[in-house]
């Protein structure tokens, strides 16, 4: 019996140890549960205001393309009303010559009564040709003003434009002295905005990155001030583009680079950014890409 009691003596409770993994179990589970409503809600990516915006431009930009195909059939319709008149009146122009003609010339008549006859079956013919392209004429202009109407029963209302993305400076500012240039990404193609006082798209492709001499001398003239950031607003479906664009602007020039994720698909409103905002000198058409190697 004292050998007994000696072993129980000498035994250690596991109860603490299983207390603790069971409070340790239950806090990963919580993180693990945590974790994945945060990643299903970044995969959702958009709160319920921007899935409408979205849903509405997707609306309205197929109105647009439908509208589009509308104005294509419409230029056809006016371009063949132009024509018909134009053949109506070369018709009716004929049609008086031979009238005037048979009608004045009684020695043919007389001379040669199969010329004469030929005549009035030709002047015939005219009248049935011109009673028939007047007759186009009126088709076609009855769909020219279907056209229109459909057309104008398709404008987007001002009140259901979508409305323009405010691009706001991010923390603190930024200071003073830096230069801002801003590149936009969307599916498949880079935006310079403004650089040089206009717009200019590229592909985003690596291979086209690398080689279109547009970008690279945006970049060769940017990389020249140490000052200059490169602002890259990305849209939902351009972080593709973002990752050559700014690759290249980064690894291969050194520039200063940033990120902006833009929601909807409004247009751009750059206002706030105006006195960062840096100029360069636009590319000479058919200059050879710059080398980044040779940029001081």
């Amino acid at each position: 019996m004292a050998q007994r009691r000696a072993s129980s003596e000498n035994e250690v409770s596991l109860f603490p140890f299983l207390s603790i993994l069971a409070c340790l179990i239950g806090a990963l589970v919580l993180i693990i549960v945590v974790l994945v409503v945060a990643q299903a809600g970044k995969a959702e990516g958009r709160t319920a205001e921007e899935i409408r915006m979205a849903q509405d431009y997707q609306r309205m930009q197929k109105e647009i393309e439908e509208r589009k195909e509308l104005d294509l059939i419409l230029k056809e319709k006016l371009a063949e009303l132009e024509k018909l008149q134009e053949e109506v009146k070369e018709k009716e122009q004929r049609y008086i010559k031979l009238r005037k003609l048979l009608d004045s010339s009684k020695e043919i008549k007389e001379q040669n009564l199969l010329i004469s006859q030929q005549l009035q079956k030709e002047l015939d013919s005219l009248l049935v040709e011109i009673d028939g392209l007047k007759k186009q004429q009126t088709e076609s202009k009855t769909e020219i003003e279907k056209l229109l109407a459909e057309i104008k029963a398709r404008q987007v209302p001002e009140d259901k434009k979508v409305p323009p993305v405010v691009v706001q400076p991010s923390g603190s500012g930024m200071a003073e002295s830096t230069r801002v240039y801003f590149v936009e990404c969307s599916a498949g193609a880079l935006k310079i905005l403004g650089a040089w006082g206009e717009d200019y798209r590229l592909g985003a492709t690596a291979e086209i990155v690398v080689a279109d001499a547009a970008y690279n001398h945006f970049l060769f003239e940017v990389a020249k001030d140490k000052n200059s950031l490169i602002l890259f607003l990305i849209r939902d479906d351009g972080q593709g583009p973002f990752n050559n664009g700014a690759g290249r602007a980064s690894n291969d020039y050194k520039i200063r680079v940033g990120k902006l994720p833009i929601p909807g698909r409004g247009q751009l409103d750059l206002a706030l950014f105006d006195k960062y905002r840096g100029k360069i000198d636009p590319p000479v058409p058919g200059a050879p890409v710059p080398e980044p190697a040779a940029n001081p």
